[in-house]
């Protein structure tokens, strides 16, 4: 149709006949006309062929969402979701005290909303408390402890306005009401960030102080690429729901499918994004809590990628060592930041927890299934080509390659980056160095690559 008829008002017999080569069926119903026009206008003969045609894009559309379905289901994204008894939703206690670990915090709590709380009864709170960080005597859902949606509290503030908010004292605020089962009458700082997506809002993350303090902005960045996930992997779940009953459905027009098509294929796109952005704010915040002047993390994860490149790796080979790179050092998230702030001899203590960092690393990776694909290349990037690293003493070809990759991108970025506790070596010493070591420490392949591309 052109602007001129557009304009003038087009009739929508000339619309359908614009797209009638392409699908002429899917544009009757879009008009509502199929009745009309079955009854009126088309012959049984063509009714019948149209009938088939229907049936076949019907079958097919459902033989495609069920495919998606497959791939995006409960078991493959970062979803926590479909819990029907207490005893499931413990898995929230963990990501509390998890999150507790990784941003330095005191205490973290989260809430959902009462579509998201099944299996569990908050007496018509809005908001009920499925997760903490706080050890209880008893069990923490027998509390009931949530916000009713009349109450005036931050919490519902942030809820509300999907913006996140931190206080550095909350005596000079009149709506943080602290709940003595969550020990918040010590609590002097606190943070509130929404858990959803652009078009969903399922609950809120609150992270806490017991004196007054700023939580980095790294940290926060990354608390709220968390609430995003989550939001955006509990709005898939919940269309995965729906689109599986209307797969069930005998009586469905094409164009139900095609929508639901297009929310689902949207929203997958919308966690991909997501997920891209977590690895990234958590490399950051690794790189934050590790001290590093620069961004250890990333330019450790580019020089990976412009080494899996040179070495005519395929791109799904380089996207996850690129990841991998990213979050090579990931177990350090989890460690308090005075540790790394240490410029005096480690204790042994200390030094254990430090050497161990890459199995904590894998441990949390496996909780995330979206980067299950990353976790041997992190895990063996300690090993050495001597066979003399760690954790299992791997030698030569038998440590994964993607980890040799890494380990030869880590230790020259390392080498030439500033530290807390020394200056960076010029690229010429760290290339010294590599050299030297090559076909001890590192495969001597991949560091000969290293000085093509440096």
């Amino acid at each position: 149709m052109t602007d001129k008829e557009e304009e003038m008002g087009a009739s929508l017999f000339s619309r359908t006949l614009d797209v009638m080569e392409n699908d002429p069926l899917a544009e009757i119903f879009a008009l509502n006309m199929g009745d009309f026009v079955s009854e009126y206008l088309i012959s049984d003969d063509l009714a019948t062929k149209i009938g088939k045609s229907e049936k076949n894009k019907t079958d097919r559309l459902k033989s495609q969402l069920k495919e998606l379905i497959s791939i995006y289901s409960l078991d493959n994204t970062l979803c926590v979701l479909g819990f029907d008894s207490k005893d499931e939703y413990v898995v929230y206690n963990s990501i509390a005290k998890t999150l507790m670990q990784i941003l330095d915090v005191d205490a973290c709590h989260i809430y959902l909303t009462e579509e998201f709380t099944k299996g569990l009864t908050f007496d018509n709170k809005f908001l009920g408390l499925v997760g903490s960080s706080v050890d209880f005597d008893e069990d923490i859902y027998s509390k009931k402890l949530g916000y009713s949606e009349s109450e005036n509290s931050i919490v519902l503030d942030v809820f509300k306005s999907l913006e996140k908010i931190q206080i550095k004292d909350v005596s000079a605020i009149g709506n943080f009401i602290p709940k003595s089962e969550l020990k918040e009458q010590d609590v002097k700082s606190v943070a509130v960030v929404p858990m959803h997506n652009n078009a969903y809002i399922v609950g809120v993350i609150v992270i806490e102080n017991y004196k007054e303090k700023t939580i980095k902005r790294a940290y926060m960045d990354l608390t709220e690429t968390i609430g995003r996930l989550f939001g955006t992997s509990m709005h898939l779940q919940k269309t995965i729901d729906h689109v599986e009953a209307l797969i069930l459905e005998e009586t469905v027009f094409p164009e139900e499918l095609q929508q639901a098509m297009a929310e689902l294929t949207a929203l997958i796109g919308d966690l991909g994004t997501h997920q891209q952005a977590f690895v990234e704010k958590l490399a950051k915040a690794v790189d934050e809590k590790g001290q590093y002047k620069v961004s250890h993390s990333q330019n450790t994860a580019d020089l990976s990628k412009k080494l899996c490149k040179q070495l005519g790796l395929n791109e799904k080979t380089r996207d996850l060592v690129y990841y991998a790179g990213l979050l090579q050092n990931i177990g350090k998230i989890t460690l308090p930041e005075a540790l790394f702030a240490n410029k005096g001899k480690l204790s042994k203590e200390d030094w254990e927890k430090l050497q161990n960092h890459p199995n904590v690393g894998v441990n949390l990776l496996m909780n995330i299934n979206f980067l299950s694909e990353v976790i041997p290349y992190i895990h063996y990037h300690k090993e050495r080509w001597d066979g003399k690293g760690e954790p299992e003493g791997l030698k030569g070809n038998s440590i994964p390659f993607g980890s040799r990759i890494i380990a030869v991108a880590d230790a020259y970025t390392a080498m030439t980056s500033d530290r807390s506790y020394r200056k960076a070596m010029s690229k010429e010493e760290a290339l010294n160095i590599m050299k030297d070591e090559a076909g001890l420490k590192w495969d001597p392949d991949v560091v000969n690559v290293l000085f093509e591309i440096v």
